[in-house]
C-alpha cells in the first residue's frame, strides 16, 4: 500500500516554487532601473520576449518530464540547483556583459527550471492526492497555496529584512536546499504522459479550456498590480520604504485566509466561494485608484482585503483545474505546463504593456511625476484589474460543468 503524502513537504517546495515566481516580477524590473538604469519598456520587452520562448519551450519541458519519469527526484534536483545560480547571478553578481542581456539570460534559466518544476510538482500531486482521504484535491491545494503564498511573503520582504537584493538571492538557495531535501522522498514517478495523450487532450475538453480561460483573466490583476506595486507605494502614495511591510501585509493576508476559503469551499463549493472572493478583490482594487500622497492606512486596509481575495484564487482555481485533470488527463505534462503558461503570460503580457505605457505617459520611476503620470498610474494599477476581474467572473459564472465534479 503507498504511503500518504507528507503534505508539509508539498507546501515546503511550493513556497520554494513561489518564491522564484511572482516576486521577480515585483524586484527584478525596479532592481535592474534603480542599480543599472535600464529603460523600462526594454525590461518589458524582455520579459514578453521570454514568455513567447515558453510557447515552444514548454510543451518540450513537459515531454522530457515524461522521458526523466523514472529518475524523477534527480532531474528536479539538477532544476532546482540551475534555478538556485539564476537566482544570484540575477541579484547577487554585477552583470559579466550587458545588463539588460544578462537580466534576459539569468532570467531564461530561472523560468526555464520553473516549468520543468512546476510541471512535475503539479503531476506529483495529482497523483498523491489520489492517496488521500476525502477531498484529497482540496487537502493537497490547501497546502500547497498556503505554502505558495508563504513563499511569496517571505520573498516579498526579503530584499528589505535581510540587505537588499543579494541578501534575497542568498536566502533563496538556502531555501530552495531545504526544500529538495523535505520533498525527496515524495517524487514517487507519477505518471507523466505526453503528446496526444496530454496537450491535445486538455484543449478538446470544454471544461479545461474554460477554466484555463478562467485563470488567464483571473491572474491578470495580480500579474498588473505587481508589476506595479513597488512604482505605486514609492510615487504614488509617497511612501518609500513601505514597499516592504505592504507586500508582507498583502501575501500573509493572501496565505492566512488560504485555508479559510478552502474549508468553505469543501462545504459550500469551489466555484460559489471563488466568485465571492472575485467580487471582494474588485472592491478592493477599484479602491486604490482614490488613493493618494499620505493614504498609506488606507492602502494597509486594500492590502488586507486583496490580499483575502488572493487566497481564494490560488487555492481554489488549481484545485478545480487539478481535478479536472485527475479526471480526463490524470497524467498529461502538458496539462500543468499550459497552467504554468498562462499565469507567466499575465505577468508578461502586463509587464510588456504596462511599463512602456507608463514611460510614455511620462512616469519616471523615483523621479518627480506631474499629476497625469500619477493619474495613469492609479488607473493602471486599479482600473485595469477591475475590468479583467469582470471578465474572469463572467466566464467562471457560466461554465458549463457540475459542482460535484470538481470538489468531490
Amino acid at each position: 500500500m503507498t504511503a500518504a503524502p507528507r503534505l508539509p513537504a508539498f507546501g515546503l517546495f511550493a513556497a520554494m516554487l513561489a518564491a522564484a515566481g511572482l516576486p521577480l516580477y515585483i524586484h527584478a524590473p525596479k532592481f535592474y532601473v534603480d542599480e543599472y538604469g535600464v529603460s523600462l519598456a526594454a525590461l518589458g520587452t524582455v520579459l514578453f520576449a521570454l514568455r513567447l520562448i515558453d510557447v515552444v519551450q514548454d510543451p518540450l519541458l513537459g515531454r522530457l518530464a515524461a522521458r526523466l519519469q523514472d529518475r524523477r527526484a534527480v532531474s528536479v534536483g539538477v532544476a532546482v540547483i540551475i534555478m538556485a545560480s539564476a537566482m544570484l547571478g540575477l541579484f547577487a553578481i554585477e552583470p559579466l556583459f550587458a545588463p539588460l542581456a544578462w537580466f534576459a539570460l539569468m532570467l531564461t534559466l530561472v523560468f526555464s527550471s520553473f516549468s520543468y518544476l512546476t510541471i512535475c510538482f503539479y503531476a506529483e500531486g495529482v497523483s498523491s492526492a489520489g492517496h488521500l482521504t476525502g477531498q484529497g484535491h482540496l487537502q493537497l491545494a490547501r497546502w500547497r497555496e498556503t505554502g505558495a503564498l508563504l513563499g511569496i511573503c517571505a520573498a516579498s520582504v526579503a530584499p528589505v529584512l535581510i540587505g537588499g537584493y543579494g541578501g534575497f538571492a542568498l536566502a533563496f538557495a538556502v531555501l530552495a536546499t531545504v526544500a529538495i531535501r523535505a520533498m525527496h522522498r515524495e517524487w514517487r514517478g507519477a505518471r507523466i504522459d505526453s503528446g496526444e495523450n496530454g496537450f491535445f487532450t486538455v484543449l478538446r475538453d470544454p471544461v479545461a479550456r474554460r477554466l484555463l480561460l478562467v485563470a488567464l483573466f483571473n491572474a491578470a490583476p495580480v500579474a498588473v498590480s505587481s508589476t506595479l506595486f513597488l512604482f505605486f507605494v514609492e510615487s504614488r502614495l509617497q511612501a518609500p520604504g513601505w514597499e516592504g511591510p505592504f507586500l508582507l501585509l498583502f501575501f500573509l493576508s493572501a496565505a492566512l485566509a488560504a485555508p479559510f476559503w478552502a474549508k468553505l469551499a469543501e462545504a459550500a463549493g469551489a466555484r460559489r466561494v471563488l466568485l465571492i472572493g472575485m467580487v471582494l478583490s474588485i472592491l478592493s482594487f477599484g479602491s486604490a485608484i482614490w488613493l493618494g500622497a499620505g493614504d498609506g492606512w488606507a492602502f494597509g486596509l486594500i492590502c488586507l482585503a486583496s490580499g483575502a481575495a488572493l487566497g481564494a484564487d490560488m487555492t481554489l482555481l488549481p484545485a478545480l483545474f487539478a481535478r479536472r485533470m485527475a479526471e480526463i488527463s490524470p497524467g498529461a505534462s502538458e496539462a500543468f505546463g499550459l497552467w504554468s503558461f498562462v499565469s507567466k503570460f499575465t505577468l508578461a503580457f502586463a509587464a510588456v504593456t504596462l511599463l512602456p505605457l507608463l514611460e510614455a505617459g511620462g512616469f519616471t520611476a523615483g523621479g518627480p511625476n506631474g499629476a497625469e503620470a500619477l493619474w495613469l498610474l492609479s488607473l493602471l494599477y486599479g482600473a485595469v484589474p477591475c475590468g479583467l476581474k469582470l471578465l474572469a467572473i463572467g466566464l467562471l459564472a457560466t461554465a458549463n460543468f457540475e459542482e460535484r465534479s470538481v470538489t468531490a
